[in-house]
C-alpha cells in the first residue's frame, strides 16, 4: 500500500507557503530534512490534534537530479512562462515547496519555523506567504474560492499519479502562483461586472447557466475537458494573504493535479486566451508575480529515497 502525502484534507483555516532554492553543497542536508518531514509534523501536531496540522512537500525540476539518482517523474519540468498580448505569467525560481496548513496559525507557523531552521546553510527561502481563511471561505475579492473542488474518490483520482508513470504512482504535481489584486480597481466596478468576471453570483456563490456566463469569465476559461468530453479537475487550496502597510492584497494559488498538463491548459487559457482576445477577465484586476511547478513525491519516497547522485554527476538525469 503506497502512502501518499496529505494532499486532500479537510479545509484549513491557516497556511504557510515556503518556496526555497537549494544552495550548492546543501543537497545532503536537504535530503535529511525531507526524510524527517513526517516525524516533525507528528511531533508538532501532538500539541493540538484538533488543529489538523498537515504538510505537503514538493521538489522542483532543476534540483531533482542533484538530490536523487535514477528516473525522473515523467511530467516534471520548469514552470512554463506565458506571455500574452496583455498579461504575463512569470516563471520564478523554486527547488522546494513546503505547504503547511491547519486550523490554527500558531501550530502551522511553528512547523514552518522548524523547516526554516533546518534549511539554514543548505537552502535559501525565496518566497514566504502566510495565508488565512477570509469570511465565509471567500477570497479578498469577496467570492467563495475552491467550491468547485472534486471530493472523495474523484479528488484522489484527480491528484494522484496512476499506472501511467509506475515509478511515481501515488505522487502528484503542484503549481503555485502568487497573485496581487488591484483592490481599488476591483472595488470601483459594479456588482454585475464582478459577477460577470467570475461567472458566479457573489452572495449566493451559484454558478451562472452556460448561456449567461461570459466566454472570458473565470469559470468558463478554467473549465477543461478531456478527449472523452469529461471535465478534468484539479484540487485548489488557495489562500488570501496581505500586507496592509504595503497595500499588498492577493491570492496564493496552489493547484494539485495528477498531471501538470491540466493546470497548464487552464493557465494558457487564462493568459493566452481560448480564442484571440478571450483571456481570463480576472487578470484585469489580478497580476501573477510568481510561478513554479513541483513534483509531490509519495511519503514512502521521502522516507526512503533513491541514493544520492554520484559526485561526478554520472547518475544525474538532465532536466528536459
Amino acid at each position: 500500500m503506497i502512502e501518499t502525502q496529505p494532499i486532500v484534507v479537510p479545509p484549513a483555516r491557516a497556511a504557510v507557503f515556503l518556496v526555497a532554492t537549494v544552495d550548492p553543497g546543501g543537497e545532503e542536508k536537504v535530503r535529511e530534512l525531507l526524510g524527517d518531514v513526517a516525524s516533525m509534523r507528528r511531533s508538532t501536531a501532538y500539541r493540538d490534534p484538533d488543529a489538523q496540522l498537515s504538510c505537503v512537500v514538493g521538489v522542483g525540476s532543476e534540483v531533482w537530479g542533484r538530490l536523487f539518482s535514477g528516473p525522473r517523474p515523467a511530467g516534471l519540468h520548469p514552470f512554463v512562462e506565458l506571455k500574452g498580448e496583455r498579461h504575463h505569467a512569470p516563471s520564478t525560481p523554486g527547488d522546494l515547496l513546503f505547504h503547511v496548513r491547519g486550523r490554527r496559525m500558531d501550530v502551522v507557523f511553528e512547523l514552518a519555523r522548524q523547516f526554516g531552521e533546518r534549511l539554514k546553510g543548505a537552502a535559501t527561502i525565496v518566497d514566504e506567504v502566510h495565508g488565512f481563511k477570509f469570511f465565509d471561505d471567500r477570497d479578498l475579492l469577496g467570492f467563495v474560492d475552491g467550491s468547485a473542488n472534486p471530493e472523495g474518490r474523484l479528488a484522489a483520482e484527480s491528484v494522484h499519479i496512476g499506472d501511467e508513470d509506475p515509478e511515481f504512482t501515488g505522487g502528484s504535481y503542484v503549481i503555485v502562483q502568487k497573485y496581487l489584486h488591484d483592490m481599488d480597481a476591483w472595488q470601483g466596478t459594479s456588482l454585475e461586472e464582478q459577477e460577470a468576471t467570475i461567472g458566479r453570483s457573489k452572495l449566493e456563490n451559484i454558478e451562472f447557466p452556460d448561456d449567461v456566463k461570459a466566454p472570458d469569465s473565470h469559470v468558463v476559461v478554467n473549465t477543461i475537458t478531456g478527449e472523452d468530453g469529461r471535465e478534468l479537475k484539479i484540487v485548489r487550496e488557495n489562500m488570501p494573504f496581505g500586507r496592509i502597510g504595503d497595500r499588498e492584497y492577493g491570492t496564493y494559488f496552489i493547484g494539485y493535479a495528477r498531471t501538470p498538463e491540466v493546470t497548464e491548459r487552464m493557465l494558457r487559457n487564462m493568459f493566452l486566451g481560448r480564442e484571440p482576445g478571450l483571456h481570463d477577465r480576472i487578470l484585469n484586476y489580478s497580476t501573477a508575480v510568481t510561478g513554479t511547478l513541483f513534483h509531490v513525491p509519495t511519503a514512502d519516497f521521502l522516507e526512503d529515497p533513491p541514493p544520492a547522485p554520484k559526485p561526478d554527476g554520472s547518475a544525474h538525469t538532465p532536466a528536459p
